[in-house]
C-alpha cells in the first residue's frame, strides 16, 4: 500500500492550481514569529519555515501554478489575523501568492465546509484539522469527486467576494 503524499509533495506536483481556504481566526499562537509580533510588532521573516514557504510559492508560480489563498476574518480582526494581515504583503505576496479577505458577516449565505484545506488542481484536496485553540493536529488526503466539487465552489464562492489584500483594509 503506497503511503499518503506529504503536503510537500503535493504542492511540487502541482500543475495549474493550488487554493487555500482559511476560516479560523488563529492559528498555532504559540508560533515565535506570532509572539515576536505580539511583543514589538516585528515580523519575523527571515527564519527557515518562512523561507521553506516563499521557496515552495516562487516554485510553483515559476511553473505556471495559480496559488491562492482566501481568508474568512471575524472583524475587528483577532490579535493572530492582524499577524497575518501585518506580514501578508512581505510574506505570501511577494512570493507570488494572491490573497484574498473576506469579513466574516459577509460569508452568512455561503455553503462552507467544515474545515480549512488545500485543493491542488481541482482533484487533491487536504483538509487540515486544528484543535479548538489553534494547534494543527493532522490532515486528510480527499480524492471524493463530491467533496472536492464542493471545496472547489466553496473557495470560488469566497474567492469572488472576497477583497484582494491590497485593497482590504480591515474594520476597527
Amino acid at each position: 500500500m503506497a503511503s499518503e503524499k506529504t503536503f510537500e509533495q503535493l504542492f511540487r506536483a502541482a500543475e495549474q492550481s493550488a487554493v487555500h481556504l482559511e476560516m479560523r481566526d488563529g492559528y498555532m499562537l504559540d508560533d515565535p514569529s506570532f509572539i515576536a509580533w505580539q511583543q514589538d510588532g516585528r515580523l519575523v521573516l527571515d527564519d527557515e519555515e518562512s523561507r521553506w514557504w516563499r521557496r515552495l510559492v516562487r516554485d510553483a508560480v515559476a511553473r505556471g501554478v495559480e496559488v491562492r489563498r482566501a481568508r474568512i476574518v471575524s472583524e475587528p480582526l483577532s490579535a493572530y489575523t492582524r499577524f497575518e494581515y501585518d506580514s501578508t504583503s512581505d510574506h505570501n505576496a511577494a512570493a507570488g501568492e494572491q490573497v484574498r479577505w473576506l469579513p466574516r458577516r459577509q460569508a452568512t449565505d455561503l455553503a462552507l465546509p467544515g474545515n480549512d484545506f488545500w485543493l491542488f488542481d481541482a482533484t487533491i484536496l487536504l483538509a487540515n484539522h486544528f484543535t479548538g485553540n489553534g494547534e494543527w493536529v493532522d490532515t486528510q488526503t480527499i480524492t471524493d469527486p463530491v467533496v472536492v466539487k464542493h471545496c472547489a465552489a466553496a473557495f470560488l464562492s469566497v474567492w469572488e467576494r472576497a477583497v484582494p489584500h491590497e485593497d482590504y483594509r480591515p474594520a476597527e
